[in-house]
């Protein structure tokens, strides 16, 4: 039987545009705002064109602001907020493109408090699916580094591992045998190294226990010395796990 490993991005996308989907078919059966009038086929399409493509906006507006903050509340909010607007002018083309609505200001306006409603509900309940995904499963590898291993080429892959950062798109990995910039998320290599010991000390670091000589912590910053003479900063919302493992 052939069996087809998809990268991890792939299949995320594929998640992603399968729960969009779904909210668009619910929103389609529930018919709010007006739509229930519709026949079921063109409430269908209305409604799974909107959330798909409003999804997509919110996605590329949530990989923006997710960089910025960890906090759940404040994404959810600040993504809401932000792709309401574009996703207001949206659901005005796809109502022009069915059914020849005239483009006018009131068109526009008079549909953004209900459009807000859907996109914060929308991304609150991505925000749950993908949160309550990215909790750690048991590990079944003897080594618990394993699964991010593969990611590295053959000269670093039995490396000792020191840390991980993000930049842009891409992880640059930092080993005793030199560094190695590769394509991943974060997000994805996170939930490789959640059976590790480790900690995440920034929003955009990782770094093994054994690696860290010497933490410090001075006027709401902090940052840990690394084997091989790295440092890696310390946010204050990443703090806590390293004040609970006794480093200051």
């Amino acid at each position: 039987m052939l069996s087809f490993d998809f990268p991890p991005w792939m299949r995320r996308a594929a998640s992603e545009l399968g729960l969009w989907i779904a909210i668009g078919l619910v929103m389609a059966v529930l018919g709010p705002f007006g739509t229930a009038a519709l026949s079921p086929l063109e409430r269908t399409a209305y409604w799974v064109g909107c959330i798909v493509g409003g999804g997509v906006i919110g996605i590329g507006i949530d990989e923006a602001i997710r960089r910025l903050t960890d906090s759940f509340w404040i994404r959810v909010m600040a993504v809401s907020v932000l792709m309401t607007p574009p996703v207001t002018v949206l659901v005005w083309l796809m109502y022009h493109g069915r059914f020849g609505a005239r483009l006018t200001w009131e068109n526009l306006l008079t549909p953004w408090f209900e459009v807000f409603v859907v996109c914060f509900a929308a991304m609150l309940f991505r925000q749950l699916v993908w949160t309550r995904r990215d909790i750690p499963s048991p590990a079944t590898d003897e080594d618990p580094l394993n699964a991010f291993r593969k990611r590295l080429s053959a000269r670093r892959r039995q490396a000792r591992l020191i840390a991980v950062e993000a930049e842009d798109h891409y992880l640059r990995v930092h080993t005793d045998n030199g560094d190695e910039l590769i394509t991943a998320r974060f997000g994805d290599a996170l939930s490789e190294l959640a059976n590790a010991a480790g900690f995440r000390t920034h929003r955009s670091w990782w770094v093994a226990a054994d690696a860290i000589d010497s933490v410090r912590w001075l006027r709401g910053r902090g940052e840990a010395r690394l084997k091989g003479g790295l440092v890696a900063p310390i946010s204050r919302s990443q703090a806590r796990q390293l004040k609970t493992a006794g480093w200051f």
